[in-house]
């Protein structure tokens, strides 16, 4: 299960490159994505935070981003926390202009 959290969050940066919104899949990992404001330190405005389960389900397409979030599965927070653009991972590209962005 943690090598599939940890792929499925590489695949989310890639396809979201940025550092506007924080993804948390505790205990296995983070990453920041999403353009717009970077945050550089303490809390960042935009966390998500979910279990690994959950995770695969909403990057694999078995679970939908609004049920996660109206069932408790996903907490987030900030008005850039939302994921549905990029979820289900499957079948995307990364953003066009990805490879320009730092």
């Amino acid at each position: 299960m943690r090598d599939a959290v940890r792929v499925l969050l590489g695949a989310l940066a890639d396809l979201a490159p940025g550092r506007s919104v924080e993804v948390r899949v505790p205990p296995y990992g983070a990453i920041q994505c999403v353009a717009g404001p970077r945050h550089t330190r303490g809390t960042p405005p935009n966390v998500i935070e979910t279990d690994p389960r959950t995770w695969i389900d909403l990057a694999t397409g078995r679970s939908s981003w609004a049920d996660a979030v109206n069932s408790g599965r996903v907490r987030a927070s900030g008005n850039r926390a939302d994921l549905t653009p990029y979820l289900p991972l499957a079948g995307r590209t990364p953003t066009a202009g990805a490879a320009g962005e730092a």
